[in-house]
């Protein structure tokens, strides 16, 4: 097959979206298909374009033999809503006017949402090559903008879900990442022969066991602590004000200290509540490289996943969790729904309720003072995710369905 994939974000640009396309990407050409990835010039989440994309338009690369074709687009951080929708329909605009042209020949277009903007990009290039398109769905929105109540205009918020209504009913397939989001589709009359899952996972020829005490902890000046790590976007969703205000629970504890690395649009809120809390137990690092992410993983004795306590997100899976399970690290859930049922059947996990503080509080305490447990835990996980969650495996899945639409 040849293959084409439009996602604003891809590598060198960290997070779950570059990560589950390089991945796949990878995968396919591996079993023989083209692979063409239509994105911006990387500069997520600093809105800084990373040299040597600075000042052009357009450029062409070969990355593990996958065609990366990047275009131009707005650049600015990951916060403020006005700014991220202008770099959104900038991507859209230049995905069609300086990347359609030089794609060549395909059988299959692929549009990953966040944004859908990029999706409606992707049903017109197929329109114009007569080629199916696939509305691949990692975020409900603007459902989880309404939940979190940064839209509230009813008027926008119609148009808006309209726009999403009109590119399900057109594409050919779509795919979501968790069960609960084709769920939700399927209620609102998406028949359910069109609508397939492959949720996320870990490549786990990447992220397997290492060292706790590795160069992460020789930097950073850990050796002998116990590292509570959270790793990813530090965004509106997820709620780390929990993670800060449980280190104020623990900061007569000297030797527990928390590390988060990530960008985000709360970041820099989440930093002045540590200067105001005065949390000398909390290490905060800027987003790091994607192939540095497992050192942190591993350098964590336990590893925090949160999201906030919303019904939307009881569909959501967080995509951290499967790669922090591979690498053996036991995992505090801060979640519900179908991401706390993967992680209860998963043995490598100890929930708690999501935003509860005290609560997490304690489940640090546990995991310091039960650590063989805590091995037990994450060896479980590391097998669960081997077993279930391969992505060589979801990629085949995924190129499986895109060949019977063929």
């Amino acid at each position: 097959m040849r293959i084409v994939y439009l996602c604003q974000y891809f590598v060198p640009e960290p997070g779950a979206p570059a990560a589950r396309l390089r991945d796949m990407a990878q995968c396919w050409v591996k079993r023989g298909h083209s692979v063409t990835v239509v994105t911006g010039m990387p500069n997520h989440p600093t809105g800084i374009v990373q040299p040597p994309y600075v000042g052009r338009l357009i450029a062409r690369e070969s990355i593990d033999g996958v065609t990366v074709l990047r275009n131009w687009l707005y650049a600015t951080p990951n916060e403020g809503l006005v700014r991220k929708t202008l770099s959104h329909l900038s991507f859209m605009f230049s995905a069609l006017v300086l990347g359609s042209a030089r794609i060549g020949s395909a059988d299959v277009i692929i549009a990953s949402s966040p944004s859908f903007f990029a999706v409606i990009s992707a049903w017109v290039m197929s329109r114009l090559r007569k080629i199916p398109f696939v509305f691949e769905v990692r975020d409900l929105w603007p459902a989880v903008f309404v939940d979190l109540g940064v839209l509230t205009n009813p008027l926008i918020i119609r148009i808006l879900e309209s726009v999403e209504m009109f590119l399900y009913q057109r594409a050919a397939l779509v795919v979501t990442v968790t069960d609960g989001f084709r769920a939700r589709l399927l209620a609102r009359g998406l028949p359910p022969e069109k609508v397939v899952t492959i949720t996320n996972g870990a490549a786990i020829e990447s992220f397997m066991p290492g060292p706790r005490d590795n160069a992460v902890r020789s930097e950073l000046g850990l050796a002998g602590k116990f590292v509570v790590g959270y790793i990813g976007a530090h965004g509106i969703s997820q709620g780390l004000e929990v993670l800060l205000r449980a280190a104020q629970r623990l900061r007569d504890e000297a030797d527990i200290v928390f590390l988060l690395v990530g960008e985000g649009a709360r970041k820099r809120a989440l930093l002045e509540m540590r200067e105001q809390l005065r949390l000398t137990n909390v290490v905060m690092l800027p987003a790091q490289a994607h192939q540095r992410v497992r050192e942190y993983y591993c350098a964590s004795d336990v590893c925090v996943v949160p999201l906030r306590r919303l019904p939307l997100f009881s569909t959501f899976i967080p995509s951290k969790m499967f790669e922090i399970m591979a690498c053996a690290v036991p995992v505090i859930g801060a979640v519900e729904g179908e991401a706390r049922e993967i992680l209860m059947q998963s043995g490598g996990a100890r929930l708690i309720t999501p935003e509860d503080d005290a609560a997490l509080a304690e489940a640090v305490r546990w995991f310091k003072l039960h650590p063989g447990e805590g091995r037990q835990m994450g060896a479980a996980g590391q097998a669960f995710v081997s077993a279930n969650y391969d992505r060589q495996i979801l990629a085949d899945r995924y190129a499986t369905a895109l060949q019977a639409l063929l």
